[in-house]
C-alpha cells in the first residue's frame, strides 16, 4: 500500500474489510439461505421506492446508477479485488478528487452487505421455514439486528458517493482524465472501476442539480429508516 496518502490507506483497509466479509471462508454467513432472498427483496424495495425518480428523464440515470452500481443486488467483488492489487497505480490514474468518492463506494458496500448478514442471520433465527420476506417480516428483522447508528452512517455514504460524482462533474478536466485513464486502467486491471466511475460521471452530468437528488434520496431513506424503527404498519409508503 502506498504510504503518506490518507485516502489510499483509508481504501486500502475497506478493502480488506470488504473482502474479509464476502469470503465464505471466514465469513459462514454468506452461505445463509436468507442471504440471496434478503439481497432481491430489497433491490426490489429500492426500485418501488425509486419509481419516481424512474419517470423522470432527467434523474433517470442517476436513479438507475444508484440502484445498480451503489446501493443494489449486484457483486462488487470482482471489482474490488482488482482495486486491491493497484493501490499505488490509483494515485497517478484517478484525479485525486474522485478517489474520495471510490473510498465511500466500498465503505459503502463492506457496511450493507455486514448489515445484510446479520438481517439474514436473524431472519434464519426467526423465521426458519419461512419461504419469503414481506415488509412485517423484514421490518421485525430490522429492529432486532438494530444498529441506527450503523443505519445512519449507510445512508451518509450513499450521500458521499453522489455528492462525490455531484462534485466531479462540475470540476474542470475531471471528465478528460476519466477518458485519458480508460486506456491505463483497462491494462492495470481497473476496468470495473473505471467502468463505474464513467456511468456515475455521465449519469450525474445529464442533472440539472446532482446535490437535489442526492438530498431527496437521503431524505427518503431516513424516513424509511426511521418508520421501521418505530415499527411504522407501512414504512415503505
Amino acid at each position: 500500500m502506498a504510504r503518506g496518502n490518507p485516502l489510499i490507506e483509508r481504501l486500502g483497509r475497506r478493502l480488506a474489510c470488504h473482502q474479509a466479509l464476502h469470503d465464505p471462508r471466514r465469513e459462514p454467513r454468506n452461505q445463509l439461505r436468507w442471504l440471496p432472498v434478503l439481497r432481491s427483496w430489497q433491490t426490489k424495495r429500492l426500485e418501488t421506492s425509486f419509481e419516481h425518480f424512474l419517470y423522470d428523464p432527467q434523474r433517470r440515470a442517476a436513479a438507475l446508477f444508484f440502484l445498480t452500481d451503489v446501493y443494489g443486488d449486484r457483486d462488487f467483488s470482482k471489482r474490488d479485488a482488482n482495486v486491491a492489487k493497484v493501490l499505488p497505480m490509483m494515485q497517478r490514474l484517478l484525479p485525486a478528487a474522485v478517489l474520495g468518492t471510490v473510498a465511500d463506494g466500498i465503505e459503502l458496500g463492506a457496511l450493507t452487505h455486514a448489515l445484510d448478514l446479520r438481517m439474514a442471520d436473524e431472519l434464519q433465527r426467526i423465521a426458519p421455514n419461512r419461504k419469503r420476506l414481506d415488509a412485517e417480516l423484514y421490518g421485525k428483522a430490522y429492529r432486532e439486528v438494530g444498529h441506527r447508528r450503523l443505519r445512519g452512517h449507510q445512508i451518509d455514504l450513499i450521500s458521499g458517493v453522489g455528492i462525490g460524482l455531484a462534485r466531479a462533474v462540475k470540476t474542470p478536466g475531471v471528465a478528460m482524465l476519466l477518458r485519458l485513464s480508460r486506456g491505463p486502467a483497462k491494462a492495470s486491471g481497473l476496468a470495473e472501476l473505471q467502468g463505474f466511475l464513467e456511468r456515475g460521471f455521465d449519469a450525474f452530468a445529464a442533472l440539472g442539480d446532482g446535490k437535489a437528488f442526492v438530498a431527496d434520496i437521503e431524505k427518503s431513506e431516513r424516513v424509511v429508516a426511521k418508520r421501521l424503527f418505530e415499527a411504522d404498519p407501512d414504512p415503505f409508503r
